[in-house]
């Protein structure tokens, strides 16, 4: 049987795609693979925030017309870029286990101290404003591109420092460029931040992917992609979740900023089989929290 994996076009992406193609042909020798790359409209359209151009619908459209027009069967995503709607008829099939999910502030090379004279780049509001708190006197702008696109431009000196996740940096094999990691506590990742998704069509047989599928990552996922939906979360909607599972206990905390910019957070556990209940839960009640205030 053969599977056709697309991918973005970018380095990471590819790297990501090919982490799954290996996972699968060790589990499934008789499997021939190919990876099919392509360029997105997210990745052409780099001199506007992605709420400006339509959300991170934009990095998923061309891998799902691939799917729906035979071009391939499968698709790999970084799960935090995914829009929070699941289309019907391309279901996720298979979620990773979950890479280090916190998020990371990277100088120039050569350079030790974050000078705050000059803008830090980052693409996300999420992670502005939680910046903001930790460095009240930073002056935050948005930067656009894939990871190596971004370093070039701080290293050119367009900026002081970047803000990216770790684990987008550990798989590139770039470790060595973080300066600082970000707790949890003081930066609320992105739901799905640190899991691969893997995604396809309604048709495909599941059997070629049993043993791909990791509990953890997947109840993680749903239940942090179920807090940002019931905010409407998105690349313009400043939203965080972070899940965790311990035995058969989940625990998930959220982070709502209201139109405001205040950021309200909470956290909630319980059963992992109710994990996305308990997400809708918290997130309504950290809307409500806001609403209030």
């Amino acid at each position: 049987m053969k599977l056709r994996v697309a991918s973005r076009e970018s380095r990471l992406a590819v790297i990501q795609s090919q982490q799954v193609m290996e996972t699968l042909a060790r589990l499934h020798p008789e499997l021939e693979l190919e990876l099919v790359t392509m360029k997105t409209t997210g990745d052409r359209i780099l001199d506007r925030t992605l709420d400006q151009i339509g959300g991170k619908g934009l990095f998923v459209r061309e891998l799902d017309e691939a799917l729906r027009s035979g071009r391939a069967e499968l698709s790999v995503h970084s799960c935090k870029d995914l829009p929070m709607e699941e289309p019907a008829d391309l279901p996720l099939l298979a979620f990773s286990c979950r890479e280090d999910p916190r998020d990371a502030l990277v100088l120039p090379r050569g350079v030790q101290t974050l000078d705050l004279t000059r803008p830090v780049g980052c693409a996300s509001l999420r992670r502005t404003l939680q910046f903001q708190v930790l460095y009240p006197d930073a002056r935050v702008e948005p930067v656009r591109g894939n990871v190596l696109t971004r370093l070039r431009k701080l290293d050119e000196g367009q900026f002081s420092a970047l803000i990216l996740a770790v684990a987008g940096l550990r798989r590139l094999g770039l470790e060595e460029r973080i300066s600082r990691i970000f707790t949890p506590e003081e930066m609320l990742p992105a739901a799905g931040q640190g899991i691969l998704a893997v995604q396809g069509r309604m048709d495909l047989d599941p059997a070629c992917l049993a043993g791909l599928d990791d509990p953890d990552g997947r109840d993680c996922a749903l239940a942090e992609r179920a807090f940002v939906r019931t905010l409407d979360g998105g690349c313009s909607a400043p939203t965080a979740a972070y899940a965790q599972v311990e035995g058969d206990t989940l625990t998930i905390r959220g982070l709502y900023a209201d139109t405001d910019g205040r950021l309200c957070r909470g956290s909630a556990s319980g059963p992992r089989q109710d994990g996305a209940a308990l997400a809708v839960d918290l997130a309504r009640k950290l809307k409500e929290d806001a609403h209030v205030r």
